[in-house]
């Protein structure tokens, strides 16, 4: 073993100790910098990746859209769609706000019409109505029929109804209705059961009805709002709107094609940049660590000054005295990076137990899931993440020990010998 090497190590893992005293507060500190950017980077992936998924299930991977698409022309478009060799499905849909109200108890959801034949290929509902926990609340595709609504589990709690109770349906047509001198009663409807996503904003704000409700309660006659597209693993939704769009163009159609990225683009660009900010913004923990390591090594340059001087006259190199201090604070970065790699994975293991306890203890669980649209806190796991944060944590601790080498390696034997 190189005799800087062994001397570095020395100084770490002193004769009877297992760590020096200020060795181990640096590797400490080194190691909560660690698992705090890697807990808060997992997390935002975690976050990331749950919002896309819920954003994909909502909305599908393409949307293919124009104003009220007649009869005819949408079931053209609809074989033409399942033809194409990137998509695995297709749906007709139409969606708009109404009013709904149990009694006293009004609110304006979205209603979505759907083919329910056809829907599950394209949308997750029926795992969305396998979420629901209390038996009596659960439904499926099969109870859906002309005269029955199934809602969003917060949705309903809101309206103050169970499964069998008759909630009023008021849409738009109203008003176009009593601009013309004539009255459109609102539309009663039977609660067939409930489904629950796992984000709040679609559990709180959306309904199910047939697609022939749909287009009656919107005077739409056949005509549909638009086709939902599921493509096939792997393909770029995309790539593959940007191609509808082109061929829509040279046909002179009146149709828009929508992605699921380009729909979303402005708030996942805010995902990414809010990932990017809390990583410079924690990066400064290892930062201070970093400090913490370079005063570590300088109280050790100082205490050592006689021996320092002692190798320097028994020929050793300039270089070589660095080298062992650069090693020693190489060696707390490599420990601490491995001690909070260790420490985050632990963590993670058990986020969502530690938050459930604390919840508990504040009774805050509805409170929590109605804020950030989860239950719990979603993981993703991202190697280049790992791979980044251990690379600036290696490059900070070992820039931290230069000074202090620096410092070791321009002192002058004489010096340094007469040193008290």
């Amino acid at each position: 073993m190189p005799w800087p090497l062994y001397l570095a190590l020395k100084q770490l893992f002193p004769t009877g100790r297992f760590f020096s005293f200020y060795s181990a507060i640096s590797i400490v500190g080194v190691m909560l910098g660690v698992m705090v950017l890697l807990i808060v980077q997992t997390v935002m992936n975690g976050f990331g990746d749950k919002i896309r998924e819920n954003i994909v299930a909502r909305d599908a991977d393409i949307r293919v859209m124009g104003g009220i698409i007649k009869r005819d022309e949408w079931k053209e478009l609809l074989t033409e769609l399942e033809a194409r060799e990137e998509v695995l499905a297709a749906t007709p849909y139409a969606e708009g706000v109404v009013m709904m109200k149990n009694g006293q108890v009004p609110f304006m959801p979205y209603l979505r019409g759907i083919d329910p034949e056809r829907e599950g290929m394209v949308l997750p509902l029926e795992k969305f109505l396998k979420n629901v926990e209390v038996e009596e609340l659960k439904c499926t595709l099969d109870d859906l029929d002309d005269e029955t609504i199934i809602l969003g589990v917060d949705l309903a709690r809101n309206l103050q109804v169970l499964p069998g109770d008759v909630v009023e349906v008021f849409t738009p047509l109203m008003l176009e209705k009593a601009k013309q001198d004539e009255i459109l009663l609102p539309r009663e409807m039977k609660v067939a059961g409930v489904f629950r996503s796992g984000w709040y904003e679609v559990d709180s704000l959306y309904g199910v009805v047939t697609l022939r409700v749909m287009q009656e309660l919107y005077g739409l006659d056949r005509g549909i709002h638009g086709i939902s597209i599921k493509l096939l693993d792997g393909e770029d939704a995309d790539a593959v709107s940007r191609s509808l769009q082109e061929d829509y163009d040279s046909k002179g159609l009146p149709l828009r094609t929508l992605s699921w990225l380009k729909k979303n683009e402005s708030f996942l660009f805010f995902l990414s940049m809010e990932k990017w900010v809390m990583f410079f913004i924690m990066i400064f923990i290892i930062l201070v660590a970093s400090f913490s390591i370079a005063v570590t090594l300088s109280v050790s340059v100082l205490r050592k000054t006689r021996e320092i001087g002692l190798l320097a006259a028994l020929g050793a190199r300039r270089g070589q005295i660095a080298q062992t201090f650069c090693l020693q604070s190489i060696a707390i970065g490599t420990l601490g990076v491995t001690l909070g790699i260790a420490g985050a994975l632990l963590a993670l293991q058990y986020r969502n137990a530690v938050v459930t306890f604390l919840l508990g203890i504040f009774n805050a669980q509805d409170a929590f899931y109605q804020l950030y649209g989860f239950e719990g806190i979603p993981a993703s796991y991202s190697m280049r993440d790992f791979v980044l944060v251990s690379f600036f944590t290696l490059l900070l601790t070992t820039v931290a020990g230069l000074l202090p080498a620096i410092r070791a390696a321009r002192l002058k034997p004489a010096e340094a010998l007469r040193s008290e």
